[in-house]
């Protein structure tokens, strides 16, 4: 249900000392959502939920799900109180958005969703940009030469949503995003509906038009970029996390931090000081950035969740229907202002209050629905805040690691021209060799390479192509998976470089921080792998589970909940039994 008012209310709003929804939708009351309170064991014979409810937070690692879990009051105080496993994993190395996104509906590892990466390198491709986006159609031109064609075809198999779809044909799979990814490897190749936040408003996949309901959230959305929108009041609980943090753009800080951004590229700017760690995410009239890196995001889509679940009447179907809903706000706040600032403090307490009222509003549609949340993956705060929180061994990757460095290194070593030799997409992950090499030159450029980098002291290992291919896929708990095992998750041959480079725990790949990127994720490290993993229906018996399951186990849960056919090795993942009595909710696909 659409307000039609936003913009006169933001003004309003401005006037008042705090409203914490005076953003993408009219001021709401500030009391929580109530808790849902511990219910019965589900009796017997109990019909499956008609609405399956799958939320991504991106960077939502289980280090901040601790951290703030004692102040959550609505939404995520809800799921707390579910079906809880805070010891989740994406137990992959590659930790970004798409690769992990790529798990939670497929119950799938990337080795096999053959997303490996939010990018990678084809030098096949008939194009100058070799670089491949994990959402893109390469082989079309998009109408602006700065743009691409948005795609899912890059996903080697179905989703959750797919896969109901296949066995009911009445069923809904819809998805909704702040990124393309993030909607797009959720919902997967046959979505009834999609939407990401593109710009300045919500957009679809190429050849489709917008819903009314869409175009109508992106009129409102118009209005507040329009008006602009005053900050958020920092919670009292937030107060140690309240001071600036500076950095520096140009020259090399102490401890060899910031010398330059592996994800810039070109010439490096002139030195420019700057600090994160006491943003309030005021909204200047018209900055669309600003609205994305702010908990504004996560409100607006879902708005738009709850506005398709009334126009496509889901959950109360025949079938039962799959919605995606991929929260992308804490992640844009994560990589513009770290994981331990007052900005991330602000975001928590949003995002809480957000989902409370999305669950409300699913519960006064009288709607019998299944909840499970979880994150693509985690993150790590910047090194100069975590060198005054007991962490100085924490810096930023040398340059030395950067592809054009490596090249450079490699081809004196071996009398090679040293242009296009080793290309990749930052300072750790997979790099690939040109291809136009013979094979005995390949072979002496990934053998000098895996030296020269074994000796950088930030360097932890390096897996060669060869060496994962004849890995054994990795099996039982993830928390006790070598280095070699997490690379081998993330290893698919047609897509992966040539070798992969994984830094020591602590060091951060962004070479130089700059405006909006000071802080990332991506390691094979536990505070880029640990993500919580809640699940909630009304009526189960709640329970906390510490021991370590994945991510790929939620699609073969969520499948047994609702009584979805999966043959053996449908899945990477098990089942989880969210029954706490006697009954288990997964029968013969355990």
């Amino acid at each position: 249900m659409m307000v039609r008012s936003k913009a006169l209310l933001l003004l309003a709003a401005a006037l008042l000392p705090f409203q914490p929804q005076a953003f993408a939708r009219a001021p709401k009351a500030t009391k929580p959502a109530p808790v849902a309170a511990a219910a019965p064991a589900i009796p017997a014979g109990r019909p499956a939920p008609r609405l399956l409810v799958a939320i991504a937070v991106d960077q939502f690692s289980a280090d901040l799900f601790a951290q703030y879990r004692s102040h959550f009051v609505a939404g995520l105080a809800r799921l707390s109180g579910g079906m809880a496993f805070p010891a989740g994993y994406q137990s992959h190395a590659a930790t970004e958005t798409c690769p992990g996104h790529s798990t939670i509906l497929t119950g799938m590892r990337p080795a096999h969703t053959g997303i490996i990466a939010n990018t990678w390198i084809d030098q096949s491709v008939g194009r100058d940009k070799k670089a491949v986006y994990c959402a893109e159609d390469e082989t079309r031109q998009a109408a602006d030469p700065k743009d691409y064609v948005a795609s899912v075809d890059h996903l080697l198999v179905p989703t959750l949503g797919e896969r109901m779809k296949a066995q009911w044909s009445a069923s809904r799979n819809v998805a909704v995003s702040g990124k393309d990814r993030g909607a797009l490897m959720m919902g997967g190749h046959k979505i009834d509906q999609v939407y990401w936040w593109k710009g300045k408003g919500f957009a679809t996949l190429e050849g489709r038009t917008l819903s009314p309901e869409a175009v109508a959230e992106n009129s409102s959305l118009a209005e507040v970029l329009g008006a602009g929108a005053p900050g958020f009041t920092l919670p009292a609980w937030c107060g140690a996390q309240d001071r600036a943090i500076a950095l520096n753009t140009g020259a090399a800080a102490a401890g060899g931090i910031g010398i330059a951004n592996s994800m810039a590229g070109g010439a490096a700017p002139a030195p420019t000081a700057f600090s994160v760690g006491t943003g309030r995410f005021v909204l200047a009239a018209g900055d669309a950035n600003a609205f994305r890196t702010s908990p504004r995001l996560d409100r607006a889509t879902l708005d738009l969740a709850t506005e398709l679940v009334d126009s496509m009447k889901l959950g109360k179907g025949a079938a039962p229907d799959m919605l995606s809903v991929s929260l992308s706000a804490t992640d844009y706040i994560g990589h513009a202002t770290g994981t331990e600032g007052a900005e991330m403090c602000i975001q928590m307490q949003q995002l809480d209050l957000a989902l409370g009222d999305f669950f409300k509003a699913l519960d006064d549609r009288g709607l019998d629905y299944a909840v499970v949340l979880t994150a693509d993956h985690g993150g790590f705060d910047l090194p100069e805040r975590l060198h005054e929180q007991a962490l100085p061994s924490a810096e930023r990757a040398a340059p030395a690691l950067l592809p054009e460095q490596i090249s450079a290194a490699v081809a004196a070593k071996l009398n090679l021209d040293p242009k296009g030799l080793v290309l990749g997409d930052g300072a750790f992950g997979d790099f690939w060799v040109k291809r136009d090499l013979s094979a005995e030159d390949k072979a002496r450029v990934v053998a000098e390479a895996k030296a020269l980098l074994m000796a950088q002291p930030q360097v932890q290992a390096v897996f060669t192509a060869a060496e994962l291919a004849a890995a054994p896929m990795p099996s039982g708990s993830p928390e006790t998976w070598s280095l070699l095992d997490r690379a081998r998750a993330s290893f698919y041959a047609p897509r992966s470089g040539d070798f992969v480079v994984i830094l020591k725990r602590g060091v951060v790949p962004i070479v130089r921080p700059m405006p909006g990127i000071v802080a990332t994720h991506g390691s094979a490290w536990d505070y880029d792998r640990r993500v919580p993993i809640l699940f909630w229906r009304a009526g189960m018996t709640p329970f906390e589970q510490p021991s370590a399951v994945e991510t790929v186990d939620i699609a073969p849960s969520l499948a047994a909940l609702i009584g979805l056919k999966a043959p053996a090795g449908t899945f990477d993942g098990k089942c989880l039994d969210l029954d706490a009595g006697p009954g288990t909710t997964c029968g013969v696909t355990n």
